[in-house]
């Protein structure tokens, strides 16, 4: 490993002074070790394919059609697998030293916006412990103003957000006076969760509503008032909504924070968070300043990526909740070549980069603007006391910019803000923001800053992983993809990391051939592989175990066990099949005009009955029937085909040639065995 200091002077009155606030550290021996087995295994990979290719036009008696479909599909795998190999070029690990800002260090001005669209999918509770830990951020309180974008318009959420500030002022104080590090109340307290609220508003075309939940001075009654507590500003926002006009969704939101905090705060810094994602390091803010405040690397800095992490996960996780590949692997190695993508909660943003690229002399920023007096101060991120009519003004061009129609004749979300092209509007407009010469960083600290509630069925995990796919794969196919657009625009590993993201969709179509083609085959006594004794097989075989010792590598080194690699593979499988199946689906029909652009809100509110089996480590397919059909489908064939198959190979004889297709269809079977166990769980509940 090398370890590398950045030494920077950070102390913009006194120059002279210097302090190491971040080093960063080569992996040398996981980058030798990465590159070794990419020039190994790509050898053996293009041997693979030769022998397909070569085959495919010199054998007069192999059945063509079979023959074409398998070997495309290895090309996919081929192609995925390349790109993949980007992530492993350069990774790195970073470190920070908050202890080493200085105290007098005039920090800029932070935002911290939360979004959320639907009570009852996201508890309200949940939001407010969110919004609470953020108000509790280990920053100066003047500097600091939390939005919360409500998409559904509850008052539930609003009166739930005064009563959130109410408390918080009494909070706050003894976080602060014990020195309490876990500032999530429900998470200090470990509390069961709470039960659900009665939602009886609808949702309906509605005015838009904006509120100040003042930032305000507490006097508490033991205190003296030198020692009182400074709140932040507490803004709740309220779009307008028509059925006539775009709504936009979660990007839409934010950029309607972005210009209401224009207005009240202006911070130069972001922090965007999911509305489950609560602030479990109170030190975040700093930690990312160490990167932000460095003099070499800001001007090109865009933002600072911090992990998702999860408190719910089981000992199992059987459905690879905790992304063990993106969080540990792949971000690390996107650091090593100008920096991860936005993972859509959990980072620090310069406001300055969704306006333009870093070159670019000012912000355009295509706002409707009446200066007030107090313009000058909010520019320097200072928060703002208003008078009563100054207020009133504010709050009505405020709720100007909030508008469904402000954004009309606009480069909003086009040039400006979070992009509109996409759904996944976080990982676009990072893809973006490198494209614009823009940089970034991910931080993963020993103690997790983030904390969210991940989802604990197979329904819930798949409807977000169609979401995803379909998202990414529309991307892929349109003007912006990576290997046109972003090869142009950034370095050729950046690339291919974005590549892996956008074509990942792309294994549903290999693992669809994959689970049909061999089988139907098998059954027929058709041998697609070589045969044992044929040193074509050893090929075969080196390429498969070969990626398996890959991945059971990093597993293994990462703190993993043999388990946790069996489950990651088997989701993943299962996932490709299904919920990326029918992500493809979902941007044909898209694409064909069958289908409109959706919002698919993932569920995070806890049910008992599904925790129970989640933490059991049983998969809970329940409602997720639609899902079901090409699993199960695929399973069943399976299981015919290798038993009606084998009668055929002991007649025959023939095991040396049909042994690669006997151990795939052992191995689906073994993939399979939770659907299998789910569908015989379903018939003997239907029996009953």
């Amino acid at each position: 490993m090398e370890t590398v200091a950045l030494v920077s002077s950070y102390d913009k009155e006194d120059m002279a002074s210097a302090k190491v606030l971040h080093s960063c550290t080569i992996l040398t021996h996981r980058i030798i070790t990465n590159r070794l087995h990419i020039l190994f295994h790509f050898t053996v990979t293009l041997l693979l394919l030769y022998y397909r290719i070569s085959h495919f036009f010199n054998g007069n008696s192999l059945p063509a059609l079979s023959w074409a479909l398998i070997t495309i599909s290895e090309i996919i795998f081929t192609f995925i697998w390349c790109l993949t190999q980007a992530f492993r070029w350069r990774p790195l690990s970073r470190t920070v030293s908050i202890d080493e800002i200085p105290a007098n260090m005039n920090l800029e001005g932070l935002d911290v916006f939360v979004c959320t669209a639907d009570p009852r999918k996201e508890p309200t509770m949940e939001v407010m412990n969110t919004i609470i830990s953020a108000l509790a951020l280990d920053y100066p309180p003047e500097k600091l103003a939390v939005y919360l974008s409500d998409d559904g318009g509850s008052y539930i959420t609003l009166y739930a957000l005064k009563e959130a500030f109410a408390f918080s002022k009494r909070w706050l104080p003894f976080c602060m006076k014990y020195r309490i590090k876990t500032r999530c109340p429900e998470a200090f307290f470990s509390l069961a969760k709470y039960e659900e609220l009665s939602i009886t508003d609808e949702f309906s075309a509605k005015k838009d509503e904006l509120e100040i939940i003042h930032g305000d001075t507490y006097m508490d009654d033991n205190e003296n008032d030198e020692e009182s507590t400074k709140m932040p500003l507490l803004v709740y926002v309220s779009r307008e909504r028509r059925p006539s006009k775009p709504h936009r969704f979660k990007a839409g939101a934010l950029n309607a924070l972005l210009r209401v905090s224009e207005k009240f705060s202006n911070g130069p810094y972001l922090l965007v968070l999911d509305c489950d994602m609560y602030c479990n390091d109170p030190t975040s803010a700093r930690q990312a300043m160490c990167f932000h405040l460095d003099p070499q690397m800001s001007p090109s800095l865009a933002f600072v990526q911090f992990p998702q992490m999860f408190y719910n996960i089981s000992k199992n996780d059987i459905y690879d909740n905790q992304a063990r590949s993106a969080y540990r692997i792949k971000w690390q190695g996107m650091d090593g070549i100008r920096g991860p993508s936005l993972s859509g909660t959990s980072f620090y943003l310069k406001r300055k980069a969704l306006y333009g690229s870093p070159n670019c002399e000012g912000t355009q920023r295509f706002l409707y603007s009446n200066k007030h007096p107090s313009e000058a101060q909010r520019t320097s991120g200072e928060l703002m006391k208003f008078s009563s009519e100054e207020e009133i003004a504010i709050l009505k061009e405020a709720k100007l910019l909030a508008s469904c129609n402000y954004e009309r004749n606009t480069k909003w979300g086009e040039e400006i803000g979070f992009s509109y092209e996409s759904l996944l509007e976080s990982t676009f407009t990072g893809y973006l923001l490198h494209c614009r010469g823009w940089t970034s960083v991910y931080l993963c600290p020993t103690r997790p800053c983030f904390l969210g509630c991940t989802t604990i069925d197979m329904k819930d995990a798949l409807v977000q992983l169609v979401k995803w796919s379909s998202g990414l794969l529309q991307i892929g196919l349109s003007r912006f993809s990576p290997l046109s657009y972003g090869v142009s625009r950034m370095s050729i590993l950046q690339s291919m990391c974005y590549g892996y993201f956008i074509y990942q969709p792309l294994y549903a179509i290999a693992f669809l051939i994959y689970g049909i083609i061999p089988q139907l085959c098998f059954l027929n006594g058709i041998p697609l592989y070589p045969k044992v004794l044929s040193p074509w097989f050893v090929v075969f075989s080196t390429v498969y175990l070969s990626a398996i010792g890959q991945q059971l590598h990093e597993v293994l080194s990462d703190g993993g066990t043999t388990l946790t690699w069996w489950n990651e593979q088997r989701i993943w499988v299962i996932k490709s099949v299904s919920g990326s199946c029918f992500g493809c689906l979902d941007v044909f029909m898209k694409w064909s005009g069958i289908e409109k652009t959706t919002f698919r809100l993932t569920n995070k509110a806890v049910d008992k009955d599904k925790l129970e089996k989640y933490e059991k480590g049983e998969f809970d397919f329940q409602g997720a029937t639609m899902f079901m059909i090409p699993l199960s489908a695929l399973a069943i064939l399976n299981m015919a085909c290798f038993i009606g198959g084998l009668g055929g190979i002991i007649l025959r004889r023939n095991y040396e040639e049909m042994f690669g297709q006997i151990f795939l269809s052992l191995f689906i079977m073994a993939l399979s065995y939770p659907m299998i166990q789910g569908l015989l769980k379903r018939s003997k509940k239907e029996k009953q």
